[in-house]
């Protein structure tokens, strides 16, 4: 190679892989990319850690989509939930293996990330993307994509995977659309001990009073997290729901460390997951489950994959063979996230009408919370349990008939 090749190349080094966002869908990408032998770039634009409006539960699907080696830093362990349906008919449920774990957002996402710099991926943090372009001056050639960042620097890259969030700048240029918005409101309260104690290893849900919305404790130590979840709209009734909800609780006499507010969108059934060389996942692609708005898990999976195909689209050659590779990302995506989701979207809506029968049911029907906690648990999954067992597959049918919905294919593989 000459001189003058080489000096080019040092001002203007091609990635193989950029990505876009540092919480667990890009981490993961990154950690996937880099695990695969390619150069790959991490771009964050705040500072690690920063803090994200998460109520911090790692369910089974969360922990089994950790990278090799990956040690939790659990902030407590859930062996008991109660239920309760707009603050009555509070019931505990008990179980003797572990539910489910907490952490605290800052920890966990700041830990994937060493992962991924660890399996050979560089971070930026402090860098805000403008925006990216796959045509025009910016872009040397076809099997290119420029990354456009605040203050004039440019980033080349074979490939790109968005995962900057629910807000996303790549998800608006590969066309992300969604059809489920909603505000999730929380607050981080540090309790005295007694009160800790009293939480300690279980978690509340509370089935709210607007349509679709619930309520959630999760204990943390020291700090109990208290948030609820509702269609976007109705801010003012979600915000009085959220204060009433903790002096119920009998926690408004504790002065919140950090009070936030966050925006959950779900995408629709036809919204692209990529454009040309770009992917998108987590966050960024309306990837989460339409009921609970659980979305690490999402993140976790939807990154993974995202990150082993953008490898296989740095390595194309030509549009059919960029385009081959980004449809099989899609296919993956949808054959098992996909299916999770629908199902999940059959069941919001049965409880925006019926949340006393969900709740009747996860308190007083004993297979329905076997059911929680298998899933909770990561033994089987809600598609399993409606594929695999007649009586659900009957129920969420009826449910569906219910709320005049026409009738749902037989959920399979």
């Amino acid at each position: 190679m000459s001189g003058e090749n080489s000096s080019a190349d040092d001002v203007q080094q091609v990635w193989d892989v950029v990505v876009v966002g540092a919480g667990p869908a890009g981490a993961s990408a990154a950690y996937a990319a880099a695990v695969a032998g390619r150069r790959v770039l991490l771009l964050e634009k705040a500072e690690l850690p920063r803090y994200k409006t998460c109520g911090g539960g790692i369910i089974g699907p969360s922990r089994d989509a950790l990278p090799p080696g990956f040690e939790l830093p659990l902030r407590d362990r859930v062996h008991a939930v109660t239920f309760s349906h707009n603050g009555r008919f509070a019931r505990t449920r008990r179980s003797k293996h572990m539910l489910f774990g907490l952490i605290n957002r800052p920890e966990f996402d700041q830990q994937l990330v060493e992962h991924a710099q660890k399996a050979g991926a560089e971070l930026r943090t402090g860098v805000t993307v403008q925006r990216v372009e796959q045509h025009g001056s910016a872009v040397p050639d076809r099997r290119t994509v420029a990354v456009l960042l605040q203050g004039g620097e440019t980033v080349l890259a074979r490939a790109v995977v968005g995962a900057d969030g629910s807000a996303s700048r790549i998800g608006a240029h590969v066309g992300v659309k969604t059809t489920q918005v909603d505000l999730g409101l929380e607050a981080e309260i540090p309790v005295p001990e007694s009160v800790a104690e009293d939480w300690k290893g279980r978690v509340l849900i509370d089935w709210g009073p607007l349509p679709g919305s619930y309520g959630w404790v999760f204990p943390k130590g020291d700090t109990l997290t208290v948030g609820v979840i509702s269609a976007r709209g109705e801010g003012a009734a979600t915000k009085r729901y959220l204060e009433d909800f903790i002096a119920r609780l009998g926690l408004a006499g504790f002065e919140p460390s950090i009070s936030s507010g966050h925006l959950t969108r779900c995408r629709a059934d036809d919204s692209p997951l990529s454009r040309g060389r770009v992917l998108v996942c987590g966050d960024a692609a309306g990837l989460l489950e339409p009921w609970t708005r659980e979305g690490i898990s999402f993140a976790l999976r939807s990154g993974r994959l995202a990150g082993e195909w953008a490898v296989r689209i740095a390595e194309a050659h030509d549009a059919v063979d960029t385009r081959r590779q980004a449809l099989n990302y899609a296919f993956a995506v949808k054959a098992g996230l996909g299916v999770e989701m629908s199902v999940g979207k059959r069941l919001l809506t049965a409880f925006e009408k019926r949340p006393g029968l969900f709740h009747a049911a996860l308190t007083g029907f004993r297979p329905a919370w076997r059911a929680f906690r298998e899933i909770t648990q990561g033994k089987t999954s809600v598609v399993e349990i409606v594929r695999s067992r007649p009586l659900a597959q009957r129920a969420l049918t009826a449910l569906d008939r219910e709320q005049g919905a026409p009738a749902q294919e037989p959920v399979s593989s």
